[in-house]
């Protein structure tokens, strides 16, 4: 069975989370988009080369999921031949069979539009510097303002934009607690999964 769920969302938002935990639930394979992004950032000099010679090796680095990784990500991002190189190993995880789930900023609207549920995940910005704060520490104020030059830059870029997909349900999760929104979740690719067969 060829079955897609596109989880996006900006940074913090709880995508990732609610993408894991759906994956291992309906036992679908999961990719973190961003690390591809963060870790052609990682990898330093053309970012192009780096696009198209990413390895396993460069997705498993233990600093990835750092301040410095995702403001580097974001940088790269807005790049349109390092998307290009990133879309098809993209595209391929997304339609094997047995399922996928695939999170990142333009999984509905540009990877897989064709994609059987498309979830936009969001939290205000001041929520979703709290919970990177909670993770990396540092100043808080300085993560939120992190936070909103991040958006502005994924959301403003020419090149596939931060965007909910016209027909993807919004989940808000500022006030949910991570059971709530990966139930919410779950219950909307449950109700797809019966549609689908």
């Amino acid at each position: 069975m060829i079955f897609t769920v596109a989880i996006d969302g900006p940074a913090a938002a709880g995508k990732g989370t609610i993408s894991r935990a759906v994956a291992a639930r309906f036992g679908f394979a999961h990719l973190d988009t961003g690390l591809l992004y963060r870790a052609v950032g990682a990898k330093g000099g053309d970012p192009v080369a780096a696009a198209e010679s990413l390895s396993a090796e460069d997705l498993a680095r233990g600093d990835l999921r750092s301040l410095a990784a995702g403001q580097a990500a974001s940088r790269v991002a807005v790049i349109p031949e390092v998307r290009a190189a990133l879309t098809e190993f993209q595209r391929r995880f997304a339609r094997q069979p047995g399922g996928a789930v695939l999170d990142g900023r333009d999984i509905g609207t540009v990877i897989c539009p064709e994609a059987e549920v498309k979830l936009y995940v969001t939290a205000s910005p001041e929520v979703r510097a709290h919970r990177r704060w909670l993770e990396v520490g540092g100043d808080e104020a300085e993560v939120l303002a992190e936070v909103r030059e991040r958006d502005a830059r994924d959301m403003g870029r020419a090149d596939a934009p931060l965007r909910p997909a016209e027909e993807a349900e919004i989940l808000d999760t500022s006030e949910m607690t991570i059971e709530a929104a990966v139930a919410a979740a779950v219950a909307l690719i449950e109700a797809a999964l019966g549609r689908a067969r």
